[in-house]
C-alpha cells in the first residue's frame, strides 16, 4: 500500500520521488543533523569557560534557555506547520540554528552566549528538529509503516549523538571549539533541501472539514481536559530533566572524575549508540505492548541505572556502560508518547498537541541544566540533581501507568 493511498489528504502533494523510503530517509538526515550540535554542546562548556572565566552555571543558564525557548517553541512550529506545511517551518529552523551556533562561536560576554546557545538555537530546534519529523512520518506514511518510521526517526537523531560527540571532540581539540561550532553551523544548512521530502499538506476547506473541523482552540480544550494526555505531559517532564542534564553536565562530572575528555566523547557517543538500539526496539515492540507500560519501564529503568552509576567509583568501563544503558532509554520514550498523542487524537493536530507535550519536557530540561550548574557552583558537586533525576524516573514510572489507550470520545451532532 503507498502512501498517497494511505494517508488522507495527502495524494495530491506527494510526488512520485516522495516514496516512504526517501521520506524517511530524509526525515532521519534532518533528525540527525538537528540533534547532533546540540548533543555535543556539553563538550564547548570547559574550553569556552577557561576562555572566558565563566563558571559553570553561565554556560547552563545559556543552555536552560535554548531547552525552555525549545520547548516554548514547539507548540507555535508546530501549529504553524499543521496549518501551513512543513517547509517553511523547517526553512526558518535550519537558518536560526546555523546562526546561533555562529553567534555562540563568537559570544564573548553571558549575555550574547544566552542569545545565540540559548534563544537561537532553542528556535531553531523547535522548527527543524526531530518533533517535526515525526510529526511528519505520522502524517505522510501508511499506518503499517508508522511504528517503524517512529523508531528510525528517533533512532537518527541518537545516530546524530553517536557520531557528532567524536567529532566534536576531535574538531576541539585539532583546530579549536571556534571552528568546531562554524563547521556546525554549516552542516545545519543542509537541512533545508532535504525538508523538501517531508513537505505535509495545509490546513484547507476540505481537510478541515474531514477532521470534523475541530478548531486549535478546541483541540487544545480536548486535548487539555483529557485525564490520559495530562499525565503522559506530567510524565515527559522527567525525561528532559535527566536527558538535558546528562547531556550538559555528564562530560564535564567525568571528567571532574578523573575521566578523561576523550573517554567522555565516547560516553555521549555509546548512549548515542545504544538509543538507536533502543529507540528500534521500542518502536517494534509499541506494536506488541500497551504503550503506558512500555513508558513506565523506560522511566524506572533509567532511575535504576543513575542509581547504580552514582552509587559506585567512577572508572572508564563504569562510565562507558552507564553510556550504554542510558542510551537503551534515551529517546525511546518519544516514539510511545507521540503516537499515544496521534490514538488518543488523530493526527490533524499532532505537530501541536505533541508540541504541548514537548513544552513539559523542555521545561524539565531547563531545570535539569540550570539546577545542575547553581548545584555544583555551590556544593562543588552534582550529587542533589543525579538524586532528583532518581525521584523524577520512580514517579514518571508511576504517572504513566493510568493512561488509557484509545481515541477520545467525541460528541457526534444527530440529525433532529
Amino acid at each position: 500500500m503507498s502512501a498517497t493511498t494511505s494517508a488522507p489528504g495527502s495524494a495530491s502533494l506527494l510526488s512520485t520521488w516522495r516514496t516512504p523510503l526517501v521520506i524517511i530517509l530524509c526525515g532521519c538526515v534532518i533528525g540527525m543533523l538537528s540533534f547532533g550540535p546540540r548533543s555535543s554542546l556539553g563538550f564547548f562548556v570547559q574550553p569556552m569557560s577557561r576562555e572566558y572565566g565563566w563558571g559553570r552555571d553561565v554556560f547552563g543558564l545559556a543552555i536552560a534557555i535554548q531547552n525552555l525557548v525549545w520547548g516554548l517553541g514547539q507548540p507555535f512550529a508546530g501549529a504553524i506547520a499543521d496549518r501551513f506545511g512543513l517547509v517553511r517551518v523547517m526553512f526558518a529552523g535550519a537558518v536560526l540554528y546555523a546562526g546561533g551556533l555562529i553567534l555562540m562561536r563568537y559570544a564573548a560576554t553571558p549575555l550574547s552566549l544566552d542569545l545565540g546557545a540559548g534563544v537561537l538555537i532553542g528556535l531553531g530546534l523547535a522548527g527543524c528538529s526531530f518533533n517535526l519529523v515525526l510529526t511528519a512520518f505520522a502524517k505522510l506514511l501508511p499506518a503499517e509503516k508508522r511504528g517503524f518510521a517512529l523508531g528510525a526517526g528517533t533512532a537518527a537523531g541518537s545516530f546524530g549523538q553517536f557520531l557528532f560527540a567524536p567529532v566534536g571532540v576531535a574538531l576541539i581539540d585539532n583546530f579549536g571549539w571556534q571552528t568546531a561550532l562554524t563547521v556546525f553551523a554549516g552542516l545545519m544548512l543542509l537541512i533545508i533541501p532535504l525538508s523538501l521530502a517531508l513537505s505535509t499538506p495545509p490546513a484547507t476547506a476540505t481537510n478541515a472539514s474531514a477532521a470534523g473541523q475541530q478548531s486549535f482552540t478546541t483541540a487544545l480544550a480536548e486535548a487539555f481536559g483529557h485525564r490520559s494526555y495530562v499525565l503522559l505531559v506530567l510524565g515527559f517532564f522527567t525525561c528532559g530533566f535527566q536527558l538535558a542534564f546528562i547531556t550538559v553536565h555528564l562530560p564535564a562530572y567525568l571528567v571532574d572524575g578523573g575521566i578523561s575528555a576523550e573517554t567522555g566523547g565516547w560516553v555521549v557517543a555509546a548512549i548515542g549508540l545504544f538509543n538507536i538500539m533502543g529507540s528500534f526496539g521500542v518502536g517494534w515492540l509499541q506494536n506488541y505492548f500497551p504503550k503506558r507500560y512500555i513508558l513506565s519501564l523506560i522511566y524506572f529503568a533509567r532511575a535504576v541505572s543513575i542509581l547504580a552509576f552514582i552509587s559506585f567509583p567512577i572508572t572508564p568501563a563504569s562510565a562507558i556502560v552507564f553510556g550504554a544503558a542510558t542510551g537503551l532509554t534515551w529517546l525511546s520514550t518519544v516514539p510511545p508518547t507521540s503516537s499515544l498523542v496521534a490514538l488518543m487524537f488523530g493526527t490533524r493536530w499532532l505537530s501541536t498537541l505533541f508540541g504541548f507535550a514537548f513544552v513539559s519536557h523542555q521545561v524539565g530540561g531547563f531545570l535539569g541544566v540550570w539546577l545542575g550548574g547553581i548545584a555544583f557552583e555551590r556544593f562543588g558537586s552534582y550529587t542533589p540533581i543525579w538524586w532528583l533525576s532518581i525521584l523524577f524516573g520512580v514517579l514518571s514510572a508511576l504517572i504513566n501507568l493510568p493512561i488509557v489507550e484509545k481515541p477520545v470520545e467525541r460528541v457526534v451532532a444527530q440529525p433532529a
